[in-house]
């Protein structure tokens, strides 16, 4: 095979302006490997580029894609040739929706055998943010008690799982059509669209709730400080109540970060986080892989185990991609879209 195919942002367009691309097929250069790609998945963070809001998004036009699971088909110099024909996972942020992806070697992480692409695609940043949110920020305990926002989610259900795994007692936000499901995950659901959120979590957790999870971002952040316990920490990670605002696509983000530190520098036993996936690759690149290296292994661990259970909400193909973007905008699927060749 000589050329790949990918799928390009153009600019700030529907999901039917995205724009399918071929193009040669590059060599490996030292210390790169080429990976045909067999799973790849629609994020919130793709949602928000294509409105020009993802804060740290390249210029247009791009090649989306937060992460993948593909085959090692060609290696360069440096790189061990038994690296080829390997099915192995990588975090990219951007590069993924594509056929074929040249890689750094260093940034590959196996996937374990008998471990499923669309299966193991299902857990690489979703999985990484629940484990190191809840294992690295939040440091939950058995017998806690936490809040996870969005609990149907592609984030969200791998975080009540392992939350489970760790002992911890969950209360977590949904749609009511999701609440039989969280149910039998052993999470106590609240209607977000017909619940008083704040009063309902009182109810069940009177001294406030040892940690809160927190994608929606805007008024919900300041809302789930207030839910927590003295000693307990909020981990904010998103800002889906902003997606679809005009202006800065900074600002929100900063707003969260103020009140982190303000929040932080108050003497009350609590602790605020944002969290960032990608916090320290800049200045400690071989650290933040080591990292992700381990803690995406013990994800993957818990995934061939049946510990978590991936859900995947639909599977089609990269050139069915505006369609899989609006399934995934929608609000209505549990799990995480999947993209395959």
């Amino acid at each position: 095979m000589n050329t790949l195919t990918e799928v390009v942002l153009p600019g700030k367009v529907e999901p039917e302006g995205l724009e399918l691309r071929e193009r040669p097929l590059p060599a490996p250069g030292p210390g790169q490997v080429v990976v045909a790609m067999e799973a790849t998945g629609v994020s919130f963070a793709e949602q928000q580029m294509r409105r020009g809001k993802y804060y740290d998004q390249p210029p247009f036009p791009f090649v989306p894609g937060y992460d993948l699971v593909g085959t090692v088909l060609t290696t360069g110099d440096g790189v061990d040739s038994g690296l080829a024909g390997r099915r192995i996972a990588a975090l990219t942020k951007v590069g993924s929706w594509a056929s074929h992806v040249v890689l750094d070697a260093a940034d590959v992480v196996p996937v374990p055998d008998g471990l499923g692409a669309e299966e193991a695609e299902t857990a690489v940043v979703n999985g990484i943010t629940a484990w190191q949110m809840l294992h690295r920020k939040a440091r939950v305990r058995a017998g806690q008690t936490i809040l996870v926002h969005g609990a149907n989610g592609g984030v969200g259900s791998l975080l009540v799982q392992l939350a489970a795994q760790a002992g911890v007692r969950v209360i977590g936000t949904a749609s009511e059509r999701h609440h039989e499901a969280l149910r039998r995950l052993g999470v106590t659901p609240i209607d977000y669209r017909t619940e008083d959120i704040s009063a309902r979590v009182r109810e069940l957790a009177p001294e406030g709730v040892d940690a809160v999870f927190d994608h929606v971002g805007g008024a919900s952040v300041p809302a789930s400080w207030k839910l927590l316990a003295r000693g307990g920490t909020l981990v904010s990670y998103g800002s889906a109540a902003t997606r679809d605002d005009e202006g800065s696509k900074q600002l929100p983000v900063l707003k969260i970060l103020v009140r982190v530190m303000v929040w932080n520098s108050l003497p009350n036993g609590r602790n605020a986080y944002f969290f960032n996936v990608w916090a320290g690759r800049s200045f400690a690149k071989n650290r933040f892989r080591a990292r992700l290296r381990e803690d995406l292994t013990q994800v993957f661990a818990a995934l061939k185990d049946g510990t978590i259970t991936a859900q995947v909400a639909a599977r089609l193909p990269l050139s069915r991609v505006a369609e899989a973007l609006r399934l995934a905008e929608s609000g209505t699927v549990a799990g995480k879209v999947v993209l395959t060749p």
